[in-house]
């Protein structure tokens, strides 16, 4: 298999790891506005409660339509390459935010307005169901072998500097319009701020050479696959609902931020009554945890293994989960503060280590489409409606208690799947090796004879 150089390879995290990052930023950028803003100025005529939960069924139906984004890009990336695939997701995904600020209200317009919020959001979730496959697997197929965790928690780093952008762009016009201004054009400012942002991320990736597994597998099409869906779920589906498990465990425990919940319960005037610009920069300051924790879960995860990593990440996370909401329910600032950044300490333990985790799980002809439309359905399994279940079962209970013990079963499955998954770190990933890629995968199972 043709290597990379260390110039390329420099190149390929960089590109992989800012573009998945402006990605992020504008999905994220959503989520937290969903429970400041629409719920207001979309979806405010079906009452408070209501316009809550149908604010948060918008964040998770982009989920719906993320396997459609992954079947096409995981598809494509398989037949035509990693590079071209993540060039028109950055486009779509850039475009739909950027109209998404805007547009009119409901109040200007009518039900038009939440109509085209909803269509907008659905390109999103096309657009981040796509992108997350071939960015990962760009960075890991370059890697060095012994470098793999590292070199794919480039793009995993990509979901928390989203975050961190996205919260800390929204606190920074929550400051500069105040008040009502902030609800009349301040969180439109971060939506057309995308479009200088799809504009970098274009620039950067222009620049970025084909992996170096698809630039061989298109040398020699003997390997190709004429369906790669058909040919992972009819092969590999327990590999692709094992990997779907395992990040829907963190998935789900994520989006209590990242999909703005914890945001809105902090901030309702009927509860807490926190400030809105205090919880967005708790949020922000949980994030630059997150990017550091992932970081370093990619690292570890090359000298220790992947499974041992996502193990370790699932008991810290199961920790943070139980210490969440009886910090924030005190209403302390400080102990808001302990409790994001405690589980964003949780978080990136059992997240960094996934891009190579998957690069490594899948063989080579139909690795695109198995880490994409993994990743997308353990999306939809986690995070989709995560924030809609929590808010519905606070409405149901009026307490958080049910929340905790929702979020401590997601990840009592990541935990039981990090176990049942057998350690294959330094697999060779070249298509000439897909005998070996095609087995070991569970402990019970035979290891792969390349191992």
């Amino acid at each position: 298999m043709t290597t990379s150089t260390p110039q390329e390879r420099r190149r390929v995290i960089a590109a992989t790891t800012i573009g998945t990052a402006i990605e992020w930023y504008d999905f994220f950028l959503y989520a937290a506005t969903a429970g400041l803003v629409f719920k207001t100025v979309m979806f405010a005529p079906l009452g408070s409660a209501s316009a809550t939960i149908v604010s948060f069924l918008t964040v998770g139906l982009s989920f719906l339509f993320r396997p459609l984004g992954a079947v096409l890009a995981g598809h494509f990336a398989d037949r035509i390459g990693r590079r071209t695939v993540l060039m028109i997701t950055l486009f779509s995904m850039g475009l739909a935010t950027t109209l998404i600020g805007l547009l009119p209200t409901h109040a200007q317009i009518g039900w038009l307005a939440p109509a085209a919020l909803v269509f907008l959001r659905i390109v999103q979730g096309i657009s981040a169901g796509g992108e997350w496959g071939s960015a990962v697997l760009m960075s890991v197929e370059h890697a060095p072998v012994d470098k793999r965790g590292l070199y794919g928690a480039g793009p995993q780093v990509g979901a928390p500097a989203g975050l961190l952008l996205s919260s800390g762009a929204l606190a920074l016009m929550n400051m500069i319009a105040p008040g009502d201004a902030f609800m009349e054009w301040g969180w439109r400012v971060p939506f057309l701020f995308s479009f200088v942002l799809m504009l970098l991320g274009w620039w950067i990736r222009t620049g970025v050479d084909e992996s170096p597994v698809y630039a061989e597998m298109a040398r020699d099409r003997s390997h190709e696959v004429a369906s790669p869906i058909g040919v992972l779920f009819g092969r590999y589906f327990p590999l692709v609902l094992a990997a779907a498990l395992a990040f829907a465990a963190n998935n789900a425990v994520g989006y209590m931020t990242t999909g703005g919940y914890v945001q809105n319960y902090v901030t309702n005037p009927d509860g807490l009554a926190i400030p809105r610009g205090d919880i967005l920069w708790a949020v922000t300051a949980s994030a630059a945890v997150w990017m550091l924790s992932t970081a370093f879960a990619g690292w570890l995860s090359d000298y220790v293994g992947r499974t041992r990593t996502l193990t370790l990440g699932f008991i810290v996370q199961a920790a943070g989960v139980l210490m969440l909401f009886p910090l924030v329910n005190t209403g302390e600032l400080s102990k808001i503060y302990f409790a994001l950044i405690f589980l964003s300490l949780g978080l990136g333990l059992s997240y960094g280590q996934i891009a190579a985790l998957y690069a490594e799980f899948f063989p080579a002809s139909v690795r695109a489409s198995g880490a994409s439309i993994s990743y997308a359905l353990g999306a939809i399994l986690g995070g989709a409606f995560a924030p809609t279940i929590a808010a519905s079962l606070y409405e149901a209970t009026g307490s958080t208690r049910a929340i905790t013990i929702y979020l401590l079963i997601m990840t009592a499955i990541g935990l039981v799947v990090s176990l049942t998954l057998r350690e294959r770190k330094g697999i060779p990933l070249g298509y000439e090796h897909e005998s070996a890629q095609a087995t070991g995968h569970f402990v019970w199972q035979p290891r792969a004879g390349s191992l």
